[in-house]
């Protein structure tokens, strides 16, 4: 490793050179004052020997200083030319949190052309382009957090350009440090991933609509029943000529059931805006069960609860979490075409939280299909998508959860969902 105090070398050869030649001159006259001319020449002559091997020394290292800034010259040239043709965000920070450079893209994004930016901070940029003072805001926060753990972060982060555009970018960052342990850099990479949001917000809705495609025979024989009911009542106020008050209440409350069958039907087609609350899980189990209830008895499947208790609490997304059951649920109904019983189990762990486990006793799975249980468009159904469990792990992940999924063939499937409590 390169010291700091090879740099001052030159000026070292320098200074002792001007002092050598000062004694050489000052040694001559002394030597000429006392009749040496001899000695005094050799002297005079080992001086200009040494004065031209000090010369040539300091243009060597001129030489090669010169061609070293070059070198950095160049590769700065290179970094900048890569970076500004990545389709990426990038920046370079000091540990201060000080622009150092960034590409054209940034610039770019957040209306920074024609902005001095180096050596300013993220609040400071925040007063050239006021639009994106909370974006500018949110990453000290982000920044000072990285430095804290001290390791590469990853998130998803989202705001909204000046045409009204809304973009959101995986962004990594990555902490350089010191050997003893001060903050050197901090290095920020962004890729817009905007479209691949939206389309996997299109595969979830497509794959509710698919559920709600496969729950609509048993929707409808639910609502039938109603129906059939309603008709009858208002056959016989037809024939009476009056209106019963109890038939009248019998016919609006048929309404209403019909009402809230639609109602949850929607909540699954329709997209739904995600809002983080604390429920009980046992609710959400229980929204799903009465949903999937017609089919089940239609094909002899028996659900069963247990350890259920509402004081299981979680912080989710209702309507994320109910497309989370559905699919497993389904999916164990689908195992089991001559019938049987799924076993839906609550457990609560301290250290792990809210622990569901939903067990069927069906065909199981081979282990060769089990390691591709997740992959987009993987299925062994026929009629099936292959994107059910991709959308479950995707919605679990989200939640800061995990699922677990064990089977063997012929012998069913568990399928383990670990939530954190609040």
């Amino acid at each position: 490793m390169k010291r700091k105090w090879l740099k001052y070398i030159p000026l070292i050869y320098l200074f002792f050179g001007i002092v050598w030649i000062g004694l050489s001159d000052y040694w001559i006259y002394v030597l000429k004052q006392n009749n040496y001319f001899v000695i005094a020449e050799y002297i005079n002559l080992l001086k200009g020997w040494l004065f031209i091997l000090i010369t040539t020394i300091l243009l060597y290292m001129m030489l090669k200083k010169h061609e070293a800034l070059k070198e950095l010259e160049q590769k700065e040239q290179e970094l900048s030319t890569l970076i500004n043709n990545m389709p990426d965000f990038v920046c370079f920070k000091d540990g201060k949190g000080r622009w150092l450079q960034t590409n054209e893209y940034g610039l770019a994004l957040y209306d920074l052309e024609d902005v001095d930016y180096k050596g300013k901070t993220d609040i400071e940029l925040g007063e050239y382009s006021p639009h994106f003072k909370e974006a500018f805001a949110y990453c000290t926060v982000t920044d000072r957090m990285t430095w804290e753990e001290g390791r590469p972060s990853r998130e998803e982060e989202s705001f909204c350009l000046a045409d009204g555009e809304w973009k959101t970018f995986d962004v990594i960052k990555v902490p350089l440090f010191h050997p003893d342990g001060r903050r050197k850099a901090l290095v920020t990479i962004g890729r817009d991933i905007s479209s691949l949001k939206k389309t996997e917000q299109l595969l979830v809705t497509k794959e509710k609509l698919s559920v709600v495609g496969e729950l609509s025979a048993g929707i409808a024989h639910e609502i039938k029943n109603p129906l059939t009911s309603i008709k009858g009542f208002i056959q016989l106020i037809q024939k009476s000529g009056k209106a019963n008050r109890l038939h009248v209440d019998m016919v609006l409350s048929e309404i209403d059931r019909i009402n809230d069958i639609v109602s949850e039907l929607l909540v699954l087609s329709k997209p739904q805006t995600k809002e983080h609350t604390i429920l009980p899980i046992k609710e959400i189990i229980q929204y799903v069960i009465n949903l999937v209830s017609n089919e089940a008895k239609k094909n002899d499947i028996r659900i069963e609860t247990k350890g259920m208790d509402m004081k299981m609490m979680i912080r989710g997304d209702k309507n994320n979490l109910k497309q989370v059951f559905i699919n497993l649920i389904k999916n164990s109904m689908e195992a089991m075409p001559a019938g049987g019983k799924i076993e839906v189990t609550g457990n609560q762990d301290p250290a792990e939280g809210v622990i569901i486990e939903v067990k069927d006793h069906g065909n199981g799975i081979s282990p060769s299909n089990l390691e591709k249980l997740g992959d987009p468009f993987f299925t062994s159904k026929e009629k099936g998508m292959g994107l059910g469990l991709t959308i479950t792990k995707k919605i679990i992940q989200e939640h800061r959860g995990h699922l677990k999924i064990e089977s063997e063939e012929g012998n069913g499937t568990t399928a383990t969902v670990i939530l954190p409590s609040q």
